[in-house]
This record gives structure tokens, C-alpha cells and sequence, in this order.
């Protein structure tokens, strides 16, 4: 004997055969396909059914879908071996993703998968009725107070302000009638008629000065109630001044002078003031009731008490347009219109 082994032919082919077993046996477990699965839970460790899982593979199309059962399991049948990458999604949670690799025959038992509550983006819009923007508006506009102290109720800064109600113009015209400054400046309005004898038929004296004093607070309550609150709730005018602020110059002072007979009628659109000159013909009437009857000339003093409500008002447009604004503390803010 040489130390060699010498293998009998039956042996060797017994060996050959064996070897070739081992190697299928070995190429079989590289590639023999895997299971992946897991369960889904939500943070309080309940299971969630019916959540998708989707399954996908480099190289490996298409992508494999599959639904979590009653108990929140899932399982992926003859996965490949290598990497994978795991996505989840259900109703009211949020998204999730994971990534692994298994391994070639591996049942891959993945840890319990925790889905967190999707966070809810939910965008409100508030939108007010135009009957309560009006309200705001209003309570900004009775703030309204020339040097602090002089009403200035009845002008908007607001470009686009929303249409008063017939509630809101009565409410306007009872605060401008009962306002401290109206009668302080109604007392000095009746002075000065006194002391000019204008209505020479109250007389003079304290009994003359009273008369005078009922007579234009009666003007007052009378204009401001039929021109500013009657008239505008029927035939759906807005009485208010509504303040430009822009432009030339030129074009501002034909806006006010304009502004003595033009309003904007409820429904935004601008059209004859029938509410101011109707209301100072019938407070011009109605002064017929009231003065003196030698100072009373009809309709003469009618239409002339209309004209003087008229100038007046063109008046006081033209302060409100270049004057009043600076002297008028609590304003509204710029963008009041658009809530």
C-alpha cells in the first residue's frame, strides 16, 4: 500500500451522487422564496383591520398588495430573498414605511407595526352674514366722534361697507337725535336765530328762545328720522356718507358735491338720493305745521328749507372728504371690508 485510498467504482459513484444532492440541497436553500408578516395596531396596542399593505422588491414588478385581517395580521407568501420595503395605510391614520431584508426560506415575523392618528387639517372659512358685519360696522361708526366729541355717525370709511338694516338706520338716526352735541348745537342754532329776530313771530325773550329751540330740534329730529331712517328702510337707500379718500383732487370734490344728491342704495349700486331731497321736502312741509304763521310761505318756504338742506349737505361732503377724516379718532381698520 502506497497511503493512497483507492475508492472502489460503486463508492465513487456513491460519493458523486451525494455530492450533486448536497449541491441542489444548497442552491435550493439560497433561493427558496420567504414569508414576511406582522400585525397593525393603533397607539393604544388595538389591532386595526382592514389596513393596505403593499409589498415591494428591487427588480421584482409588480408590487404585491394585501389587507390586514380581523386580528390586524398580514402575511407576504414566497417573498424573494433580499431587500423589501413595506408601506401602510388606513382610514384616519397616517402613512407609515419600513424597510428589511430577509433572508432565503426566513419566515420574517416583523415587530408590531404602531400606526399613529393622522393629525386633521381641517380649514374653516367664518363667513358672516351681512346683517352682522352691518352690526360691527355700525358700533365702529357710533365711535366715531369729530375731535372726540362731535358725532360723526353717519360716514363710512369703509368702501364696501355691508347695507344697513331698517333696524340698524333707526338705531343711526335715535343716536344722532339724542346725542349730547345735538342739542348743545341746536341750543346755539336758536340763539343765534334769536338774536338775528329770524321767525319774528316766536318774539324774543326766554319764551321766544324756547320756541325757536323746538322749532329746530323738531327740523333736526324730523330731517334726520324721515331723510335718514324712514325713507332709506322703504325704499332701501343707505343714508350714510361714503368717504373716497383717493383720486384727484378735482374728482374727490365733484364726488362730494355729487354724494348731496346720489347715495348707495342697499343693494350696492348708486342711484338718485330720493330718501334725502324726498326727506327735506317733507321736513320742510312739516315746519309749515310749526312756524310762525307770518314766517311761513307754503311751499316757497318748503322747497326753500329742501335747497338749504341740500347746500348744506354739499357742505359738509366737502369737510368730510378733505377735513373731518383727520380729526376723527377710532377708525376702522383698512381691511374692515373684507370679512
Amino acid at each position: 500500500m502506497n497511503g493512497r485510498i483507492r475508492l472502489r467504482p460503486r463508492s465513487l459513484l456513491l460519493w458523486f451522487v451525494a455530492a450533486c444532492l448536497a449541491g441542489h440541497v444548497c442552491a435550493w436553500a439560497q433561493s427558496s422564496p420567504a414569508n414576511v408578516s406582522g400585525t397593525v395596531v393603533d397607539p393604544d396596542g388595538a389591532v386595526i383591520a382592514q389596513v393596505k399593505i403593499v409589498l415591494a422588491q428591487p427588480g421584482v414588478t409588480p408590487k404585491r398588495e394585501t389587507i390586514s385581517d380581523g386580528d390586524g395580521h398580514f402575511v407576504f407568501a414566497d417573498v424573494s430573498p433580499g431587500p423589501f420595503h413595506l408601506s401602510f395605510g388606513a382610514a384616519g391614520f397616517a402613512s407609515l414605511e419600513k424597510d428589511g431584508t430577509v433572508n432565503a426560506g426566513e419566515q420574517l415575523v416583523i415587530p408590531q407595526i404602531a400606526l399613529v392618528v393622522a393629525r386633521a387639517d381641517v380649514d374653516v372659512e367664518v363667513t358672516l352674514r351681512p346683517e352682522q358685519v352691518a352690526e360691527d360696522q355700525v358700533k365702529i361708526e357710533e365711535k366715531q366722534r369729530v375731535l372726540g366729541v362731535i358725532p360723526n355717525y353717519y360716514v363710512s370709511y369703509v368702501p364696501h361697507a355691508a347695507p344697513l338694516t331698517p333696524r340698524l338706520k333707526f338705531q343711526l338716526a335715535w343716536k344722532s337725535i339724542i346725542n349730547p352735541y345735538t342739542f348743545g348745537i341746536t341750543g346755539a342754532i336758536a340763539g343765534i336765530e334769536q338774536a338775528e329776530n329770524t321767525f319774528s313771530g316766536y318774539g324774543q325773550g326766554a319764551q321766544g328762545y324756547a320756541k325757536r329751540y323746538g322749532a329746530a330740534y323738531t327740523d333736526l329730529v324730523s330731517g334726520t328720522l324721515i331723510g335718514g331712517a324712514i325713507l332709506p328702510s322703504l325704499l332701501k337707500q343707505d343714508p350714510r356718507y361714503f368717504y373716497k379718500g383717493t383720486g384727484s383732487k378735482k374728482s374727490r370734490v365733484l364726488y362730494a358735491i355729487a354724494m348731496s344728491v346720489v347715495c348707495k342704495g342697499d343693494n350696492g349700486r348708486w342711484q338718485p338720493d330720493y330718501s334725502g331731497i324726498i326727506g327735506g321736502l317733507a321736513a320742510g312741509g312739516l315746519s309749515n305745521l310749526y312756524y310762525p304763521p307770518q314766517n311761513r310761505n307754503g311751499a316757497a318756504l318748503t322747497f326753500e328749507n329742501a335747497l338749504i338742506g341740500i347746500g348744506g349737505g354739499i357742505a359738509g361732503n366737502l369737510l368730510q372728504e378733505f377735513v373731518v377724516r383727520r380729526f376723527t379718532p377710532h377708525l376702522p381698520p383698512p381691511d374692515s371690508d373684507k370679512r
